[in-house]
């Protein structure tokens, strides 16, 4: 593993994208990694940022459109998304709408909300700027949070 993310890193910006992609999808992967190394080794934090948003929500639309596909069983077989975790989804979405999509970049529960909101068929343009908030968010505030330690230290 250590290779594949070295790999990612020597790759800058499109390493990042890919990393979130792969983080983004049902996967488990680390983007944050690959986000602060390549970050570390002077890339341009506002693109790195945008880039790792990028492949992170189009990461997260994949989920969306797997909850799309409505095959439960396949959800279940496949995406290792459990019942418990897509009715927990489920009750956290119901009467909020697509909005809720921001909270999709919180671990654990963020793909199941995603693919429960392509299950309950939520509206796919909310749904898609809600996740991109919310991952672009979360990836500005570690950023910032890196570049504030690193300038302690440096």
């Amino acid at each position: 593993m250590d290779a594949f993310i070295q790999f990612l890193i020597d790759w800058g910006y499109w390493g990042m994208f890919l990393s979130a992609f792969l983080a983004g999808t049902i996967l488990p992967f680390s983007s944050e990694v690959v986000l602060l190394a390549c970050i570390g080794l002077g890339l341009d934090p506002v693109w790195s940022t945008l880039f790792t948003t990028a492949g992170n929500a189009l990461g997260g639309f994949t989920c969306y459109w797997i909850g799309r596909i409505g095959k439960t069983e396949w959800i279940e077989k496949y995406f290792k998304v459990d019942k418990k975790q897509m009715d927990k989804a489920i009750r956290f979405i119901h009467g909020r709408g697509s909005w809720m999509a921001f909270f999709s970049f919180l671990p654990v529960i963020g793909d199941a909300l995603l693919i429960a909101l392509g299950f309950m068929r939520g509206n796919v343009w909310i749904t898609t700027i809600a996740m991109t908030i919310g991952k672009l968010a979360r990836y500005a505030i570690i950023v910032a949070t890196a570049l504030g330690v690193f300038r302690f230290i440096g």
